[in-house]
């Protein structure tokens, strides 16, 4: 894979996205290596939970907003084709981690965002360094995180939702603990031991018992989200072809505010 490293230590597998230089971000290929190598992972029997993470000095900065771009220069027609695939696949990854039979653990360094938080929002526990940065600031791009909407309101509630989603608020890891969407905080060179720690002590669970306790929680009690994901995967692909987001996107790439129409 020309994105995704996985590497496996005893019982802990580690995803890490390795895109660096992109901060992470999350174009179709990366899109695509994750959610093989979660199936790749799946089919491991040694392997009893997964640290997912990010190379270089950031967990994943969100969409790749390159690929906007691309997309949005394509006839209307083909361009609103490539959103919802865009936006489905992405959904489908989400899926892919709430319904993995074995805990996840985001271990965050630097920014996450958008996208990227909802990955952090989709795995079952989160180990944030003392430098990471959560945000979900799509609608300063005039955007819409709806997929992300939905996976922060599941984990964390409708009022840490609104600020994040609404007013831009990022949170830092102090915050994120104190409202209970983060496990520890520690130091960047600790986060990766943090996690596999949080992995072994999990470990002590049986299996079976881990995986049908995972499926409660995510598909039983969470009955309403995966309905929820795919609406806002579609709402997400609909806003992708209005002026504002055709605005947000340019402003963004050229390092300026935008000027909304």
């Amino acid at each position: 894979m020309q994105h995704v490293d996985v590497k496996v230590h005893d019982c802990v597998a580690t995803i890490m996205m390795d895109r660096p230089r992109k901060r992470n971000a999350l174009n179709p290929m990366l899109i695509e290596e994750l959610m093989l190598a979660f199936s790749d992972v799946h089919q491991e029997k040694r392997v009893r939970g997964v640290i997912l993470t990010g190379g270089g000095q950031h967990f994943c900065s969100g969409m790749d907003l390159s690929t906007f771009s691309e997309i949005a220069a394509l006839p209307a027609a083909d361009a609103m084709i490539q959103w919802l695939e865009h936006w489905r696949r992405l959904t489908e990854l989400y899926e892919i981690m709430l319904r993995f039979p074995k805990p996840i653990v985001a271990a965050i360094d630097g920014a996450a965002i958008g996208s990227g938080l909802g990955l952090a929002m989709a795995s079952d526990f989160i180990i944030a360094s003392q430098s990471a940065v959560l945000a979900a600031d799509a609608v300063r791009r005039g955007l819409v995180g709806g997929a992300t909407a939905a996976l922060v309101n599941f984990r964390l509630g409708g009022a840490i939702a609104a600020r994040m989603l609404l007013a831009g608020e990022n949170f830092n890891a102090e915050q994120l603990h104190r409202v209970g969407g983060c496990y520890s905080v520690v130091s960047s060179d600790q986060i990766w031991v943090v996690a596999r720690e949080l992995v072994r002590k999990c470990a002590a669970g049986s299996p079976e018992a881990i995986a049908a306790t995972k499926r409660v929680l995510n598909e039983g009690i969470g009955e309403q989200l995966l309905t929820q994901l795919s609406a806002g995967a579609a709402g997400s692909a609909t806003v992708c072809s209005t002026e504002s987001a055709t605005e947000g996107v340019r402003a963004f790439l050229e390092k300026r505010e935008p000027v909304w129409p």
